[in-house]
């Protein structure tokens, strides 16, 4: 039976299914931090009395740090190579991180992304306060990150806005992070939401923005990772959820790429898992978004050894977004991957690479001389 949507809400981060690349619970997520009980909130990171380098500060919602807002710290933070320790909570706030704000790492300190929460509830149709429209998607997104090198470990990004409370509306875009910098790493971290939840996006369509997601979780129902940046998704966890709103399939997209047509490299998800909490086969794997701002752009999606679950519809994984771009002539394409989701019962819906031409499609390709998954750089 679906699960009522206001569920999230209420219980949004506290019991949500990183699964077990993060050792947490398989049910959806939901909207506030655990209570932590540590006397010290920054665990082994230091504190304001003990500061392990100049440009380390502290963030505790409960005024135990040196600023209890991320986006008070982010903005006393100028210039190249400041790290944030961020205390157990729930930041309910929107963090922009401008182009200037290089070499930033924030660093979640129980280590259990659980424990500290970025969320708020705009969305595409949500009105601006100074009457000037709505956000919009980009504007929607909780997180924004604009500067190349950001690093993030053990934090939860998130939107909770729901469908239910303004079911009326067509800019149901809810974006948790938007980020388009290069060479932008996020570490055992998750992203919850429903619609556009994970944009790993650039910053313009020359900018070819490598971007690193190791051992995260994302859930969420309409084309809720998409972007334009050359992202890898290794040993991640992607989760779709029941559309309350829907009583056929298909529910929703996983991935939407929207790859720059002269990027020779999109998306790659290896090493992963693909799992629901709607009914078998209600979801496709992916469609191509070729934005109106950009009518070269190719789409470009590698599945590689990963598991897909039954709620991926294995006889018609792929669909159109519209009928002048569609899926076959994009750049589409998977390797080795299982489960039923996997299963191959039309062959021509499902694009599969030779093991040659699987050796183009491997994170050290992706990424180059960025080696953000080799602990000793």
């Amino acid at each position: 039976m679906p699960r009522p949507a206001q569920s999230r809400r209420g219980f949004l981060l506290t019991t949500a299914g990183a699964g077990t690349a993060l050792g947490l619970a398989a049910a959806p997520a939901v909207a506030g931090a655990r209570p932590h009980p540590r006397p010290c909130p920054f665990g082994r990171y230091g504190s304001p009395a003990a500061r392990r380098t100049p440009k380390t500060l502290y963030v505790d919602p409960h005024g135990r740090g040196d600023f209890t807002s991320v986006q008070a710290a982010v903005t006393a933070a100028g210039g190249d190579g400041w790290t944030l320790v961020l205390a157990p909570g729930t930041y309910r706030e929107t963090v922009s991180v401008d182009t200037g704000r290089t070499g930033a790492t924030w660093i979640g300190a129980s280590g259990d992304p659980r424990d500290v929460v970025i969320v708020y509830d705009n969305a595409a149709g949500t009105p601006r306060p100074d009457g000037s429209g709505t956000y919009g998607t980009s504007g929607s997104a909780t997180t924004t990150v604009r500067a190349d090198g950001f690093t993030a470990r053990g934090i939860t990004f998130a939107n909770d806005w729901l469908r239910a409370d303004q079911p009326g509306w067509t800019g149901t875009q809810a974006v948790a992070l938007k980020v388009m910098g290069d060479r932008s790493a996020f570490h055992a971290c998750r992203f919850l939401g429903h619609q556009d939840t994970l944009y790993a996006d650039t910053r313009d369509r020359g900018l070819f923005a490598r971007q690193y997601f190791e051992r995260c979780y994302v859930e969420g129902d309409v084309d809720f990772v998409f972007g334009r940046a050359t992202a890898v998704y290794d040993g991640c966890h992607f989760r779709t959820l029941v559309r309350p709103d829907l009583d056929t399939a298909p529910y929703g997209f996983v991935f939407a790429p929207s790859t720059a047509g002269a990027n020779p490299r999109g998306y790659l998800v290896t090493r992963g898992r693909v799992t629901s909490e709607a009914p078998d086969g209600y979801y496709k794997l992916a469609r191509p978004w070729v934005p109106s701002s950009d009518t070269t752009a190719r789409p470009m999606l590698t599945v590689r050894e990963t598991r897909l679950g039954a709620g991926i519809d294995a006889v018609a994984p792929y669909a159109d977004m519209r009928d002048a771009y569609p899926w076959q002539e994009q750049r589409f394409a998977e390797y080795r991957n299982t489960g039923p989701g996997a299963a191959v019962t039309v062959p021509e819906n499902r694009p599969r690479l030779t093991r040659a031409e699987a050796a183009a499609h491997t994170r050290e390709v992706y990424l180059g001389d960025w080696r953000p998954y080799d602990r000793r750089h």
